[in-house]
């Protein structure tokens, strides 16, 4: 509440209060009215009974899915696409064929290399018989030892042949498998960029499809460097205790409609520089999709809890005045009367405000009825039902619930 609205408030509270007491002094003069002397019981006010604990600080941050791998589906040979292998959008499995190109050329290449090294294993069983029968009549002088060296020569060369030849054939097998395009990886494919009939991987490899593997999936978010020190100086000093294992961290994250992602993911990394345009440092999480709810591309928050305060308290936002001034929260004494009490204000959790001082355990905070409330009358303080039907004078119908222990679940940035 600002503080200009504050003052309005306040008379809004006392006009509503001096009805209230002109209304029950105009009751008090009837027939069937309690007399005023008799005594009045004390209004109802629902209040909550502080339990300070530690309390996680999460972080809600703007983040983007990505595709934990992408893979773009490209034609390796020259050539006629055939056929389409797949049905776009369908999920697929990594070394799935794809596409068919046309493989007469390289089923030629293929048997024309066969050939070459059929004629090499030839040519070497010939040189190795030559060199094998020249030895012996070398050693016996029936023949120069230069034509002795020039059939060992022959044969060194034939078995390279053979080795050339059988590269040849390898490469000839691998350019025929590639007239047959498979998927690299397993995910999810898109549409097809080809159609058949369409000639492809001349001069450079042509996109065909692309295939992202959608779980687990990436969100990227960032967060402000000066929040990072600001946090970093608050934990160096004490103020805040580290959340438990910040590296793998679990987060959750809100998609576009503001509803909560049910499955939980968890932190991957937290980059170690500051990007110098935006002053932005970058985080990763992994989240499962094992549906395929999440979509590649789509904006979402993400809430991480980086550090926990101690000794704090959950208390509902109705339940806090906040002004210029300060802010303050109305605590029932121990004679049934309500005080005005000013507390520190930390950050908002999931519908409460997380308070860092000014209350202690047992004490009874007021969450609502305070238009029942009198200057120096005692009030009856009743526990507050969050969520509740308004069936009594002491329950109400709130977002959240206020418990120290309860689990944090959105922070403003």
């Amino acid at each position: 509440m600002s503080a200009f609205r504050r003052p309005v408030a306040a008379t809004l509270i006392a006009t509503t209060l001096a009805f209230a007491s002109a209304f029950i002094a105009g009751c008090g003069q009837g027939s069937n009215a309690q007399p005023m002397g008799g005594g009045m019981p004390p209004p109802e006010v629902g209040v909550v009974t502080v339990a300070p604990g530690d309390v996680g600080l999460v972080t809600e941050l703007p983040g983007r899915l990505e595709a934990s791998r992408v893979a773009q589906v490209r034609a390796r040979a020259a050539g006629i696409v055939l056929k389409r292998l797949f049905h776009e959008g369908s999920d697929v499995r990594a070394g799935q064929p794809l596409f068919s190109i046309d493989g007469a050329p390289y089923q030629a290449a293929m048997s024309s290399a066969q050939a070459t090294l059929a004629r090499a294993n030839a040519n070497l069983g010939q040189a190795a018989a030559l060199a094998q029968r020249y030895k012996p009549l070398v050693e016996a002088n029936a023949i120069s030892k230069q034509d002795y060296a020039n059939a060992v020569a022959a044969e060194k060369q034939a078995e390279a042949d053979v080795v050339a030849g059988k590269a040849a054939v390898q490469t000839a097998q691998i350019n025929l498998g590639y007239a047959t395009v498979t998927s690299p990886i397993s995910g999810r494919i898109g549409r097809a960029l080809v159609t058949e009939g369409a000639l492809v991987g001349q001069g450079e490899a042509t996109p065909l499809a692309m295939v992202q593997q959608i779980n687990p999936m990436y969100v990227n978010f960032t967060q402000s460097a000066g929040e990072v020190m600001a946090m970093r100086k608050a934990l160096a000093q004490g103020k805040l205790k580290r959340a438990a294992g910040l590296e793998g961290a679990q987060v959750r994250v809100v998609l576009e409609d503001g509803t909560e992602y049910p499955q939980p993911g968890r932190l991957l990394f937290s980059d170690l520089t500051v990007d110098a345009t935006s002053g932005q440092i970058t985080l990763r999480a992994e989240v499962p999709n094992a549906n395929g709810t999440l979509l590649p591309g789509l904006y979402v928050r993400v809430r991480l809890e980086q550090a926990k305060a101690g000794n704090a308290v959950l208390i509902p936002q109705q339940a806090v005045t906040r002004s210029a001034q300060g802010d303050t929260v109305m605590v029932v004494d121990k004679d049934g009367k309500v005080t005005p009490r000013m507390v520190k204000i930390g950050s908002e959790q999931g519908g409460n405000w997380v308070v860092l001082d000014g209350l202690k355990a047992g004490e009874m905070v007021v969450v609502e009825g305070f238009q029942k409330m009198r200057p120096g009358a005692p009030v009856k303080p009743v526990p507050w039902t969050p969520g509740g039907p308004s069936t009594g004078p002491g329950q109400a119908a709130a977002p959240a619930a206020a418990s120290a222990s309860a689990p944090a679940s959105t922070a403003k940035k």
